[in-house]
């Protein structure tokens, strides 16, 4: 498979990320290295920069685009490690982070990841296919309130408790096996009425969750931020792109924390708890796509950008 991955919000990065040459970037996300390239060509090829990415298919089709410059170090792993990483990799203190958070489109498009309940392939939807639990093994062996407390917590789906209970019936007499068997079940728990109202794909919040889930993906988000915020330079700057609501809460919540860590009584005359700012909020909280980009590209239409700088010491 070729990977091929449009970058969103390719232009509002570059500026918010301020690329100099000779930087220090760290792209957590690399993916199909779109975002990095775009970094490494604005620093007139002079930047170094770490791609952090676990799916072994990114990692190889990043590298070979762009083995022209020297500065590129691809880092297999999660970024939740991103800290340890590049650690390991004796990267010093960076001047920009990205973090796109969003799936990209050739493991969307690719059928036997299973991302998709638009085609028919095995129930996989890990980033990682060396290790870990596929989707169908969780929705076969999940107990009843487990799968519902998923599809609320991570797909906000209304119809979770009917959802999982049709999970589990289907399963009593077949396993899941392919994503229209998933997509079979969501079909039979959402009422049709309801179906046909439905702006988008009935099973797609269901998919999201299951995704979500099986990847561990918001779990230890806040930290990993947290954690990037540590490797930055003084006035360097995180730039994080989500595409749902959950995600993007727990950015806003993690930049309002750092950016504000006080935790005194809001009417104390001074701080005493000893708490100061490590990050500035830019951008004005949150940067949209352009209506030129989503009509270029649709599956930008969801995506948001927060960007922070790094304060400066003394």
């Amino acid at each position: 498979m070729e990977f091929q991955h449009t970058p969103v919000l390719l232009q509002e990065v570059l500026y918010w990320m301020d690329v100099r040459e000779n930087g220090v970037y760290c792209d957590g996300t690399l993916g199909g290295g779109g975002h990095s390239e775009a970094i490494l060509k604005a620093s007139g090829g002079t930047a170094v920069l770490y791609g952090i990415d676990r799916d072994e298919t990114a990692i190889a089709a990043a590298t070979e685009r762009l083995q022209r410059f020297p500065g590129f170090h691809a880092l297999p792993g999660n970024f939740h490690d991103g800290k340890k990483l590049l650690e390991e990799a004796g990267a010093g203190p960076l001047d920009g982070v990205l973090l796109d958070l969003g799936v990209s489109s050739p493991q969307l498009d690719t059928p036997e990841r299973g991302f998709s309940y638009h085609t028919d392939a095995p129930l996989d939807m890990r980033m990682d296919r060396s290790k870990g639990m596929t989707a169908a093994e969780f929705l076969n062996h999940a107990d009843e309130k487990e799968i519902i407390r998923v599809l609320r917590d991570w797909g906000e789906e209304k119809w979770a408790v009917r959802i999982a209970s049709m999970i589990c019936e289907h399963r009593k007499s077949k396993p899941l096996e392919t994503t229209f068997d998933l997509v079979s079940a969501v079909d039979a728990a959402i009422p049709k009425a309801v179906r046909r109202k439905d702006d988008g794909h009935p099973a797609r919040r269901t998919f999201q969750a299951v995704r979500i889930e099986v990847n561990d993906e918001l779990a230890p988000l806040q930290q990993a931020l947290k954690d990037f915020v540590d490797c930055l330079k003084p006035g360097g700057r995180i730039c994080v792109i989500t595409f749902h609501s959950l995600e993007d809460r727990i950015v806003k919540k993690a930049f309002k924390t750092l950016e504000n860590p006080c935790i005194c009584p809001p009417k104390a005359p001074i701080c005493t708890c000893g708490r100061k700012p490590s990050l500035k909020v830019l951008g004005g909280g949150v940067i949209v796509p352009s209506g030129e980009e989503t009509e270029r590209n649709p599956r930008a239409r969801s995506a948001k950008l927060r960007v922070a700088q790094k304060i400066m010491e003394g």
